[in-house]
């Protein structure tokens, strides 16, 4: 009887290490969160720049073209979003303001992309005092 008994015992513990072999209860139709991207500042990092001057940059495909926003130093930017390369990517621009000189300021972007992932980024410029 006892060794019937460990059999029983031995057949739940192999069933057991069968169950969490397939990943311990997590779903696997969750998708990886992939942030927006972003690349091609123009001007170029810590660039002097005049006051009013036109801005850049790529955002990846999988970013939300409508939840793009732009801030410089703090001050909400009105921007451009242009389709890229047959939708592979989007070319945003826009104008520093011409309040701003004689500063460094942070062109920042925040953006959403698929599964509600967010990213941000941005790149520092120096306004010349003219």
């Amino acid at each position: 009887m006892k060794q019937l008994n460990y059999f029983y015992m031995l057949v739940l513990i192999l069933m057991s290490f069968n169950s969490w072999a397939y990943g311990g209860g997590s779903s696997s139709s969750t998708k990886a969160c992939a942030k927006p991207k972003f690349s091609e500042f123009v001007p170029i990092e810590n660039a002097e720049v005049a006051s009013g001057s036109n801005f850049s940059f790529t955002a990846s495909a999988n970013t939300y073209p409508e939840s793009i926003k732009v801030s410089i130093k703090g001050l909400p930017s009105t921007i451009k979003v242009t389709p890229q390369n047959a939708g592979n990517s989007l070319k945003i621009s826009g104008k520093l303001p011409d309040s701003l000189k004689g500063t460094y300021a942070r062109i920042a972007i925040d953006a959403s992309a698929q599964n509600n992932c967010n990213g941000s980024g941005g790149w520092l410029i120096k306004i010349a005092e003219h």
